[in-house]
């Protein structure tokens, strides 16, 4: 009977994303707004202001694997032929961008801030890769212990609530492309979610390349790991290389890349084609109802000013500096 009690648990949680992420839904088609966007502001808003119920807790926790599904269905509507032109500039700023975030939090965490615990890498870990993802990678090579993981995943996901709302505006503000601000958003922001929640809130076109270029930096992690764990010399014999390697690696790019694959050799339809389209953004509109359930900014008291201060001062450079690159490159 317990295995049958599992999914019965799981019921609750998702028909309350259904239901959150419906009306997001809704809202969006017959007023106005976005409903990536209006998933997210619900789930912040009914999560800071009741919690999220126990009753619904198990189901919510679906919400990762909702986003890596939809994540992986993205990449039927991806055109390889139209990324392939700008490819090689792409992977170019994304390998240079993650170098110059993790060399510049570091050094300002330990040089300006006195930061010289394993909180500094963490910060440098999650604002250079994906967020929290790599706060807990990295916190698991170099034996960080849990105040440190929580002042870090913290501040991330303050981070990731800010520049949600911020980055959309900002586009339109400054007048880029729909490639210029997905692959901007993709090089700079932080978590895989808020990343493409800000790429879709600019268009379509955006959330595409967003999604795509942020892969790429995700695809990194493995070796970032490694490097964090030979520096700090934590690693045992016993635990293979590679096994760490393939153990750290985010799965669900392989099948965003066998899907892109499979779409791009013509096996599917365009109606095909269309319809795993809106199952992925139906599934992205879970994802990130989920998700905003999660952000509590008052957590953040609970960790101080310090990691905040860090990261802003290390993001605000790597915002204009990957702005400019990406205005010059693309």
């Amino acid at each position: 009977m317990t295995h049958r009690s599992g999914p019965r648990r799981q019921l609750p949680g998702i028909g309350l994303l259904l239901v959150v992420g419906w009306t997001a839904q809704f809202v969006a088609e017959t007023v106005a707004g976005n409903a990536l966007v209006l998933a997210i502001v619900a789930g912040v808003a009914i999560g800071n202001a009741v919690g999220t119920p126990a009753w619904a807790a198990p189901g919510v926790r679906n919400h990762a694997l909702f986003l890596e599904t939809g994540i992986v269905l993205l990449g039927a509507s991806i055109a390889i032929g139209d990324l392939i032109g700008a490819g090689p500039r792409v992977i170019g700023l994304v390998v240079v961008t993650v170098a110059f975030s993790l060399s510049l939090v570091e050094a300002i965490a330990r040089g300006a801030f006195g930061l010289h615990d394993r909180t500094a890498s963490l910060l440098a870990a999650g604002t250079s890769i994906c967020g929290v993802s790599a706060v807990a990678a990295v916190g698991q090579v170099i034996d960080a212990r849990g105040d440190q993981l929580t002042y870090a995943a913290a501040t991330i996901v303050f981070f990731d609530a800010a520049t949600l709302v911020l980055y959309p505006a900002l586009g339109d503000l400054l007048g880029l492309s729909a490639r210029e601000f997905g692959v901007w958003a993709g090089l700079s922001m932080f978590s895989t979610g808020p990343v493409a929640a800000a790429g879709f809130a600019h268009s379509a076109e955006a959330g595409q390349w967003a999604t795509v270029t942020k892969l790429a930096r995700n695809t990194l992690l493995g070796g970032v790991v490694v490097a964090y764990s030979l520096a700090y010399a934590t690693r045992k014999a016993s635990d293979p290389g590679v096994k760490r390697l393939w153990l750290q690696f985010p799965k669900f790019l392989v099948g965003f890349l066998l899907v892109a694959l499979i779409a791009n050799t013509g096996a599917l339809s365009p109606a095909s084609i269309e319809s795993i389209g809106r199952i992925s953004e139906w599934l992205f509109v879970l994802a990130f109802v989920g998700l905003g359930l999660e952000i509590r900014p008052a957590r953040m008291r609970e960790s101080g000013l310090t990691p905040i201060a860090i990261v802003l001062c290390a993001f605000s450079t790597i915002s204009v500096v990957t702005l400019l690159a990406v205005r010059a490159v693309l």
